[in-house]
């Protein structure tokens, strides 16, 4: 760990690092392009990159997107993240009150302590549980493989059938290319350019940037005009503050690291439960929803806390939590390197570099957050007429430099119209690329499974760790249906659940 702190002051990974946290609270400022867009759009670029360099730019984006939204969130009432939606409601009064630097300073704060508590969960929990998991079976990673879709699909939003429907469909496409038991081709159609199957980066580039680009232009024109001016004063916060609401940091850092560790749930949701909590438990609930302090160190830190215990399943079973852990599997996936236990055994500079950056990336972005806040208010003034187009470009120019083949840049396009497609229908894009990606290792662990069985396919009802797991997915497809005819209900008392990150 101590050589990966020290990789990380080197001049490029310290510039790289730098960049990504910039970059990640830019897009978190501007409404409607999301830190999960920017690490697809940046995903070709990681591929003449090394390994340990990759992953630290990716990390560095993931963490300054979660916070930069609360900029926009707070002076425009408009989250640039799905995440800062609770951040809406109390540091836009706030800052109408005539204390945004207040405002943005609070959840400044709540934004280093959720990351720096999530990172000491992410040191202590993730080595035991790699440890363990090593252990396992085909059987047990299969089915864990099947709790980690069911989670997706039941707790992403919306319909529980929409959600599975999706990561069916994603695991489908995934299928195309060599099978890999009896080494023939399959699902190509007669397109030489599948036989090595559909490959990762075009796919994420077109579901999630090319996507968001063109159901965005829809409402490219819209404007919000209850702006509010961002000031310095009050954005410095004192260790009173710090002591005031050291339990309510606390707390929502818990329930930030538990709600990152669930595959499928997401900052989105783990905010919503801080900000819940926080009002329950309050001597002042009243004052929530109109510029409550409590309020804003709730939803800012179970944010950030969220970014280090979702990367404890991918770290340690390779299950991806959400959107952004999806496209930093794919990430190390072109750089042929299996998240998972073996990822701690075969490349332990990737695992403390993942680590250390995480950390970093926090310091760097509460740096940022403090001295560049004028700064990046005037982002929220920029037009996205002028964006979008850019952005297509650098999507088209990424998938075609993959392989220098145009048949790339198609599969891009095509996915952005599916992503479209998918979005319109209400059908979360989440389940659909984490199905594409656990397809396959689903279909190995199988396939693994019953070779080593001759074909028997109860004997994963003779494995207890494996048989409980498949318990746990038949209880997870089970329990929304029972509740309410596969729809999750509402919580924080009524407030409809929004989607999690594209």
């Amino acid at each position: 760990m101590l050589d990966a702190f020290t990789h990380l002051l080197t001049p490029l990974p310290f510039f790289i690092m730098l960049c990504g946290v910039l970059l990640g609270i830019m897009v978190g400022v501007l409404p409607g392009i999301t830190a999960g867009m920017l690490m697809a759009l940046v995903l070709p670029f990681t591929y003449y990159m090394t390994s340990v360099n990759a992953v630290t730019l990716l990390i560095a984006i993931f963490v300054g997107g979660v916070s930069g939204g609360l900029i926009t969130a707070t002076l425009m009432r408009i989250p640039g993240e799905p995440n800062a939606i609770m951040t809406c409601l109390d540091g836009h009064a706030l800052a109408k009150a005539g204390h945004p630097g207040r405002a943005l300073g609070l959840g400044n704060a709540g934004s280093i302590v959720g990351g720096v508590l999530s990172w000491f969960a992410l040191v202590l929990l993730a080595p035991p549980l790699a440890r363990l998991a090593i252990a396992f079976g085909p059987w047990e990673n299969f089915a864990i493989v099947c709790v980690a879709l069911m989670l997706i699909a039941s707790l992403s939003g919306g319909s529980l059938l929409k959600g599975l429907m999706a990561a069916l469909l994603g695991a489908m496409l995934s299928l195309p290319g060599v099978d890999e038991s009896s080494g023939t081709l399959r699902l190509t159609f007669g397109f030489h350019q599948l036989d090595a199957g559909l490959d990762v980066m075009p796919v994420m580039i077109g579901l999630f940037a090319v996507s968001q680009v063109l159901a965005d232009t829809f409402n490219i024109e819209q404007q919000d005009t209850d702006r509010v001016r961002a000031n310095m004063r009050g954005i410095l916060t004192s260790f009173a503050d710090y002591v005031r609401y050291g339990w309510n940091m606390l707390r929502s850092s818990l329930i930030g690291i538990a709600m990152g560790v669930l595959p499928g749930v997401g900052a989105t949701i783990a905010s919503i439960v801080a900000y819940t909590t926080a009002k329950n438990l309050s001597k002042t609930p009243e004052e929530f929803g109109k510029g409550s302090e409590e309020a804003i160190v709730a939803a800012e830190t179970a944010n950030n806390a969220t970014t280090g215990g979702s990367l404890i399943p991918l770290l340690t079973l390779g299950i991806p939590g959400g959107l952004t852990d999806a496209i930093l599997l794919g990430a190390l996936t072109i750089h042929n390197l299996q998240p998972g236990p073996l990822l701690y055994l075969k490349s332990p500079q990737v695992v403390n570099t993942i680590i250390a950056a995480h950390l970093f990336a926090h310091v760097v972005m509460f740096v940022f957050m403090t001295v560049g806040v004028m700064l990046f208010a005037r982002m929220m003034l920029l037009s996205r007429a002028w964006l979008f187009p850019a952005i297509l470009v650098f999507c088209v120019v990424g998938s075609y430099a993959l392989n220098n083949r145009a048949f790339d840049s198609w599969i891009m396009l095509a996915f952005g119209l599916v992503g479209v497609a998918l979005e319109f229908a209400r059908v979360p894009l989440a389940p659909f690329l984490i199905g594409f990606l656990l397809g396959p290792l689903a279909e190995k662990e199988l396939r693994s499974g019953l070779m080593s069985s001759g074909g028997d396919l109860s004997e994963i009802l003779t494995r207890p760790i494996a048989m409980t797991l498949l318990l746990v997915a038949v209880a997870l497809l089970a329990w929304p249906l029972l509740r309410g005819g596969g729809r999750r209900p509402a919580i924080a008392g009524g407030l409809p659940v929004p989607p999690d990150q594209r």
